[in-house]
């Protein structure tokens, strides 16, 4: 792997212990009956799927950076294929995290664009990279 491919990989990994402790975070507010949450469907759905794909998008760009140095990309579309796929664990779990923050929001707010501005960075970051695989 080149050295710029393992840092993204080391700093991916780094981000673990974060996406768990989203994880126990959510737990506690069920254990804990934290008003807002669990009587607040829309912001429980969505913060379940802010962590949801968080850690799935985290564990894609991992693999995902495996086929990154086997592919036949300039060196430009090869960087910009790295940095779509890893905004993507960035951008969509804040995307819906961020929507409802408040605990009375029953409605998400303007920042749920971020989740689609994180879809479409995974899908053209993939989109590069099969193209250079193929």
């Amino acid at each position: 792997m080149s050295p710029s491919t393992l840092t993204t990989a080391g700093i991916l990994l780094i981000t673990v212990p974060g996406v768990a402790f989203g994880g126990a975070s959510l737990l506690a507010h069920i254990l804990g009956r934290i008003p807002g949450y669990l009587d607040n469907p829309v912001r429980r759905g969505l913060w379940r799927a802010g962590h949801a794909h968080a850690g799935v998008l985290v564990l894609f760009s991992l693999v995902a950076l495996i086929y990154l140095d086997q592919a036949d990309l300039s060196p430009g579309f090869r960087s910009l294929a790295q940095w779509l796929i890893v905004a993507a664990p960035v951008l969509m779990p804040l995307g819906f995290f961020l929507s409802v923050v408040r605990p009375s929001d029953t409605r998400p707010n303007r920042l749920i664009w971020l989740t689609g501005l994180g879809g479409v960075s995974l899908a053209a970051g993939t989109i590069i990279l099969g193209i250079g695989l193929l």
